[in-house]
């Protein structure tokens, strides 16, 4: 008797997701509930778990596209740890055997190539996947001529030389496989990469997208964080970051400029509408090893501080460890991103459909300004600039830019923020 291990419904958005990873291998014992393999979908990344005990049966391989509702393995009732531990080391051709190799009949093999199949270990196969090389050109040096996943790599820089021709067919010799500095790969790209390009370029193409500058003297805040940051940190266990003042100060913008945190919809009769929120969901972007996800805070305008931080941990945390779900990532009305973790000074961020703007921050440098409390003397201050992409389809140009100077007011003079005047 076995159970079927089927690709779950993640979201309504989500057809299918590529096998990225296997977490057991093909004979192991698992217990319910244990995580099997990784999924990765265009939104998010998850873990599939076995649905009963028993021994694990692949029936998909890593790098495979499966639909929902797909049968990618199965759990086979029986077996212990002990055996499953017992097989799988079999079936891998443990190192630590010590049984000496079988003997390999070279004219079975050459008939087992001609016949299409390629004797290669798992990970020569995940390897090649990886880097899609056709194991039919690549030279096995294991037992058996069976290729090993250094052959695979050898062949990927180049060191590996073509299968020898034929004597009775004279060829041309094949041109060397670049190496060194001129070397060249093929990645297939993640799906979450796939969908950040697909809604990139929709942005472009339907929005008519507009940038706004400003920048915003650092001092006062700088200043208010360094005094209080041990004490806030002391009470409320979380550290105060400079984001806080940003989603506060947004959240309180997007209230006295609702346009700014609309959609552009259509109506029951297929006619442009616009579509306001009575809350301020605010996605913040991070940067993740697989691409840049926007995970979502909810009510922000009701959040203090601390509870931004904290929101804002948590959510990049979950990123960067893939476990974010889909509900955590839709339904923001407005995004802030900040370029400055990496050193940009100014950049033009691209909308997030269906969103109206997107606030981007940059980096701290301190310049030579006028000082606002001595008129026409220069002074050095922390400055940043700051960036308004947003669509003047729903927001004017005034909207924008008064938009952005109330943020630029409120982080020049943070008691406005608690006081949202």
């Amino acid at each position: 008797m076995s159970t079927d291990i089927l690709i779950p419904t993640v979201g309504e958005s989500v057809a299918s997701g590529v096998i990225s990873k296997w977490l057991k291998a093909d004979g192991a014992f698992v217990k319910r509930d244990e995580a099997v393999l990784e999924l990765e979908t265009d939104k998010v990344n998850m873990e599939i778990v076995a649905p009963a005990d028993g021994i694990l049966r692949h029936a998909a391989k890593e790098g495979d596209t499966v639909n929902v509702g797909a049968v990618v393995g199965r759990m086979e009732a029986g077996g212990s740890p002990a055996a499953s531990a017992a097989s799988v080391a079999s079936e891998s051709g443990s190192a630590t055997s010590v049984l000496a190799p079988p003997a390999v009949d070279t004219v079975k093999t050459s008939d087992q190539a001609a016949n299409g199949e390629i004797r290669a270990t798992p990970l020569a196969k995940k390897v090649a996947a990886e880097h899609g090389v056709d194991l039919s050109k690549v030279s096995g040096t294991g037992a058996g001529h069976r290729v090993r996943e250094q052959d695979v790599i050898d062949f990927v820089k180049g060191k590996s030389p073509a299968p020898a021709a034929a004597a009775s067919t004279p060829t041309k010799a094949p041109a060397p496989a670049p190496s060194g500095p001129r070397a060249t790969t093929i990645e297939r790209m993640p799906p979450i990469r796939q969908r950040i390009a697909q809604r990139l370029v929709e942005a472009q193409h339907t929005a008519a997208m507009l940038t706004t500058f400003n920048e915003v003297d650092m001092t006062r805040i700088m200043a208010l964080r360094a005094k209080y940051k041990e004490s806030f940190e002391k009470k409320h266990g979380i550290g105060l970051g400079f984001m806080s003042f940003f989603v506060k100060a947004a959240a309180n913008a997007l209230v006295e400029f609702p346009m700014v945190n609309a959609y552009m919809v259509k109506d029951a009769e297929g006619h442009p509408a616009v579509q306001k929120h009575a809350y301020a969901d605010i996605a913040i972007a991070v940067s993740t090893p697989k691409g840049l996800v926007v995970p979502v805070l909810r009510n922000a305008e009701r959040m203090s501080f601390a509870e931004v931080e904290s929101g804002i941990k948590e959510l990049a945390t979950k990123a960067r460890d893939g476990k974010l779900t889909l509900e955590e990532m839709q339904g923001g009305t407005f995004t802030i991103t900040n370029g400055g973790v990496f050193g940009s000074l100014m950049s033009t961020p691209i909308l997030n459909p269906p969103q109206s703007a997107i606030l981007g921050m940059h980096a701290t440098k301190n310049r030579a300004v006028e000082d606002p409390d001595k008129p026409g003397q220069v002074a050095i201050r922390p400055m940043m600039y700051l960036a308004l992409s947003y669509d003047h389809r729903m927001v004017d140009g005034e909207g924008a830019v008064r938009f952005l100077v109330r943020i630029k007011d409120q982080l020049e003079n943070p008691e406005r923020i608690l006081l949202e005047v």
